[in-house]
C-alpha cells in the first residue's frame, strides 16, 4: 500500500506542488475535464511519478467521495492538494459560488474525514479576497462553520445580493479561508495539518483569461505597479506549498498566505490605485429593519490626533455593524 496524494484542479499551480511533493506517493489527479487531468497525468507518469487520471466535479459531493474512493484503492489519503476552480471571467456567479466556496467546503469536509495521521493538505484561493472590505464576525463565523449544505443559503450569499462575478469570486475566497481555519481544528483530531495559499496574479491559463477579459486592464496594472513589478509563477506558488505540506510545516495550521508580490499592499498603501477609492458603501446587505425607505446613513466619524474633535468625512459611509466599505 502507498501514500495517496489527492489532486483536485489538474493545471500548472497543482502541478507545480505535486512534482515537489508527490515522489513516491501515489498521485490521484481529479479534474472537470478528464482530458486535463489526462494529460497532467502523462506529464508527470513521463517524469517518473505515478498519477491516475480520474473525472472530478467539485461542485458534487458525489464526486468528491469518487475522488476519495480511487485514492484508498491504493492506501491511505496522506495528502491533499486543492487548485481547482473558476475565475470571475470564466463563470456566472451562480457557478463560482457553486463550485469555488460550496465545492471546496466540501472537498475539505470529505478529505478531513479520512486523512491519515500526519497528512497535510494545502488548499488555493486567491489575493482577492484579501481585496474585500471585512465582514462581520457573526458572516466570518457563518461562512466558517454552516454546514456545507446550507452555505448557499445564507442571505448574503445569494445571487441577489452580489454585485457581479468579480464579488462572489471574493466572498468565495473569502469563505474558502475561514473553512481553513474552521477545518483545521477538525483535521487535528485525526493529526493532520489544513493550510491555504492567497496567490496573486500567476501566469496560468486561468490568469490568461482574466487578462483577456473585461478586467484585463486592471490585472494588467495591478503586477505592473506592485513591488515585485511582474505577475508570479506556478513554482513560486509551490515553494510556499512545499514548506506547509512537508515536515518543516508541522507547527502550520488553519492558516493562509498571502503571495502577491506585494500587490494587496500596493492596493491599500501604495500607487496602485482603489477604483473609486474614497467612495464607500455596505458590502454585505442590510437586514430588513434596516432596509426601511429613506432610513438615514450614519456618516464615518473621525477623531483627530491633535484634537478630542469628531471629525465627518463627506466621502465616505459607515455602518455601525459593518464598518467602512468601498463601492466597488
Amino acid at each position: 500500500m502507498q501514500n495517496v496524494m489527492l489532486w483536485a484542479g489538474a493545471g500548472q499551480i497543482g502541478m507545480a506542488i505535486a512534482r515537489r511533493m508527490g515522489t513516491g506517493m501515489k498521485i490521484v489527479a481529479g479534474d472537470k475535464r478528464l482530458e486535463n487531468a489526462q494529460t497532467a497525468a502523462r506529464t508527470m507518469n513521463e517524469a517518473g511519478f505515478d498519477v491516475t487520471a480520474v473525472e472530478m466535479d467539485l461542485s458534487s459531493r458525489e464526486s468528491i467521495r469518487d475522488l476519495i474512493a480511487e485514492g484508498q484503492k491504493y492506501g491511505e489519503i496522506k495528502m491533499l492538494v486543492n487548485t481547482a476552480g473558476v475565475s470571475p471571467s470564466q463563470a456566472p456567479i451562480e457557478t463560482i459560488l457553486k463550485v469555488d466556496l460550496y465545492g471546496t467546503a466540501v472537498l475539505l469536509e470529505e478529505v478531513g474525514r479520512v486523512i491519515a495521521p500526519g497528512g497535510a493538505g494545502v488548499t488555493i484561493s486567491s489575493q482577492s479576497g484579501w481585496r474585500m472590505p471585512a465582514l462581520t464576525p457573526e458572516q466570518d463565523a457563518l461562512l466558517a462553520l454552516t454546514p456545507a449544505e446550507e452555505l448557499l443559503s445564507l442571505d448574503f450569499l445569494h445571487p441577489e445580493n452580489i454585485r457581479d462575478t468579480l464579488h462572489s469570486y471574493q466572498l468565495a475566497k473569502r469563505c474558502n479561508e475561514k473553512r481553513v481555519m474552521a477545518q483545521a481544528v477538525e483535521w487535528g483530531k485525526r493529526g493532520a495539518r489544513l493550510n491555504d495559499v492567497a496567490p496573486g496574479i500567476v501566469v496560468t491559463p486561468l490568469a490568461l483569461d482574466e487578462f483577456n477579459g473585461p478586467r484585463g486592464n486592471f490585472y494588467k496594472n495591478m503586477f505592473a505597479k506592485c513591488p515585485a513589478g511582474r505577475p508570479g509563477t506556478a513554482d513560486e506558488i509551490a515553494n510556499v506549498a512545499e514548506l506547509l505540506l512537508s515536515d518543516r510545516g508541522a507547527f502550520i495550521s488553519g492558516s493562509t498566505f498571502l503571495i502577491d508580490g506585494g500587490a494587496t499592499a500596493s492596493y491599500f498603501y501604495g500607487p496602485l490605485p482603489r477604483r473609486k477609492r474614497c467612495k464607500m458603501q455596505p458590502l454585505i446587505f442590510r437586514s430588513p429593519a434596516s432596509q426601511t425607505k429613506g432610513a438615514a446613513r450614519r456618516p464615518r466619524i473621525r477623531r483627530s490626533a491633535s484634537e478630542n474633535k469628531p471629525l465627518r468625512s463627506k466621502k465616505c459611509r459607515f455602518s455601525l455593524r459593518r464598518g467602512l466599505f468601498p463601492l466597488s
